[in-house]
C-alpha cells in the first residue's frame, strides 16, 4: 500500500523586481538590435565589400553575443547572424526581427 503524494504547492509569481529586469532587458535589447541595423544602413557604402567589412562582421557577432547573454540560447539568432554575414542580407532589419521573435510572446508592464 502506497502513500498518497503530497500535493505540489501553486508557483509563486515572480516579484515585481524581476518583471522590471525582464523589461529593461527586452528594451536594450529592442535598442541594441535597432542600432545594429540602422548603423549598417547609414554607413552602407562602407560596408559593402569595403574597407570596413570586417568591421562589419564583428559587429553582428558581437551582438549575437550580446542577445544570447541577455536572452539565452535561441535558435533565431543563428539564422540572423548567418544572414547578417551575407553580402546584401545584412541590408535587411535581422536583428530587429529576431529580438522581435524572440521577445514577442513574453510579457511585461
Amino acid at each position: 500500500m502506497s502513500l498518497p503524494a503530497p500535493p505540489t504547492p501553486p508557483p509563486t509569481p515572480p516579484s515585481p523586481g524581476a518583471i522590471d529586469a525582464d523589461v529593461r532587458t527586452r528594451r536594450r535589447a529592442w535598442l541594441v538590435a535597432v542600432a545594429a541595423d540602422l548603423l549598417q544602413l547609414a554607413v552602407l557604402p562602407a560596408f559593402v565589400g569595403g574597407l570596413l567589412s570586417p568591421v562589419n562582421n564583428v559587429l553582428d557577432v558581437l551582438v549575437a553575443l550580446v542577445m544570447v547573454r541577455w536572452f539565452g540560447w535561441h535558435w533565431a539568432f543563428l539564422p540572423t547572424l548567418i544572414a547578417e554575414l551575407v553580402p546584401g542580407l545584412d541590408l535587411l532589419p535581422t536583428w530587429t526581427a529576431a529580438v522581435w521573435f524572440v521577445t514577442r510572446g513574453r510579457t511585461g508592464r
